[in-house]
């Protein structure tokens, strides 16, 4: 099963990642990875159709927030371990301002 591509963290910026995380649903999905930890493609609680969920994960992937993972016919999504290190305390710093 083909894999999707990840950015190198290189090609990782501030504003791409930002404007990810600009989505209300984006966001969603961003703190139940903090809270959770990764998850099947289809086990997040967005009250949206799948294929609306697969886009914005695809979002994500592609802005470098999360690392997407084909196993079987399941898909996985867990966040990117680096984004903490390029941008220290950033996702915990917005999720608690949005709230």
């Amino acid at each position: 099963m083909k894999q999707h591509p990840h950015p190198d963290v290189k090609e990782i910026h501030l504003i791409g990642v930002l404007a990810a995380l600009g989505d209300p649903v984006r966001l969603n999905i961003v703190a139940t990875l903090i809270r959770e930890g990764e998850k099947g493609s289809t086990e997040f609680d967005c009250n949206i159709a799948n294929s609306t969920l697969s886009h914005h994960i695809k979002q994500l992937r592609e802005a470098g927030l999360v690392v997407h993972r084909k196993e079987g016919t399941r898909c996985f999504v867990a966040l990117r371990p680096e984004i903490e290190e390029k941008f220290p305390g950033l996702l915990q710093s917005v999720l608690q301002f949005a709230e």
